[in-house]
C-alpha cells in the first residue's frame, strides 16, 4: 500500500504514473499557491517546483499551510521541507522573485505552469514567458467572494490596482474551493489534455464553466 492508495483507487494506475512523471511549476506559495502545491503532492505529483520570494507572516496562518514557528522563514523552502517530511516528495523550492528577466529560465523544463501570484507584474511575466515558450499555463486568482481558474489563452492580467495589499477580505473556504478546482483541472489536463476553466462564487457555492466575455 502506498501513500496515494485512496487517490489511486479513484484514478487509474496509468493516470497516477502520468502524475508522478509530469513536471509542474507553481508560481506563488501563498493562499492559493501553497495549498495547490501541497494538494498536488498529496495527489501523486512528484516533479514539483514552487517559486516565491516571500516570507511567512502572521496574517498568512489562517489560509496557508504554515505554523507560528515558521514566521519569518521563506515560504518556498518551508513548503519543500514540509512535503518531503510528509511524503518523501522532493519539491524544488525557489525563494526568489520571478521577473521578466528570469521567467524563461525559472519556468524551463515545466510541462504545466500554475500562476497564483498576487501582483500584476509577476502574473504578466508568467503569461508572457509561457506565451513565448508555448507552455501550458493555468492562472488561479481570488477577489473577495469570487475565484477563477483560467488558461493562458483566455487570461487577461488584472490591473495593478487589484494587487495584493495587507488588508483585504479572504475567506478560507473560498481558497480551499478554488484549490480543489484548480487541482482537478490540472489532473484532467495531465490525464487527457483537456483544458477546462471555471469561475467560483462563495455566496452560493457555485462552480461554473468559464466563458470568455464578449469584447466589443
Amino acid at each position: 500500500m502506498t501513500a496515494f492508495y485512496h487517490e489511486q483507487l479513484h484514478r487509474t494506475n496509468a493516470v497516477m504514473q502520468r502524475l508522478r512523471e509530469f513536471p509542474v511549476t507553481v508560481c506563488g506559495a501563498g493562499a492559493l499557491g501553497a495549498n495547490i502545491t501541497e494538494n498536488l503532492a498529496r495527489q501523486g505529483f512528484a516533479r514539483l517546483k514552487v517559486i516565491d520570494r516571500d516570507r511567512v507572516e502572521e496574517r498568512n496562518l489562517s489560509t496557508q499551510p504554515y505554523y507560528r514557528g515558521d514566521i519569518g522563514a521563506f515560504k518556498a523552502k518551508l513548503l519543500a521541507n514540509s512535503l518531503y517530511r510528509a511524503l518523501g516528495v522532493a519539491v524544488d523550492g525557489r525563494s526568489e522573485e520571478l521577473t521578466p528577466a528570469n521567467a524563461a529560465k525559472l519556468l524551463q523544463d515545466s510541462a504545466l505552469v500554475i500562476d497564483t501570484f498576487d501582483n500584476s507584474v509577476g502574473r504578466q511575466a508568467v503569461k508572457d514567458a509561457c506565451d513565448a515558450a508555448g507552455l501550458p499555463c493555468l492562472h488561479a486568482g481570488l477577489a473577495s467572494g469570487y475565484a477563477e481558474i483560467i488558461w493562458n489563452e483566455a487570461y487577461r492580467v488584472p490591473s495593478a490596482a487589484q494587487d495584493d495589499v495587507c488588508d483585504y477580505p479572504l475567506a478560507r473556504n473560498l481558497v480551499l474551493l478554488a484549490v480543489a478546482v484548480a487541482c482537478e483541472v490540472a489532473v484532467g489536463f495531465v490525464a487527457d489534455g483537456e483544458r477546462r476553466g471555471y469561475t467560483l462564487t462563495l455566496a452560493d457555492l457555485a462552480v461554473r464553466p468559464y466563458e470568455e466575455p464578449v469584447r466589443l
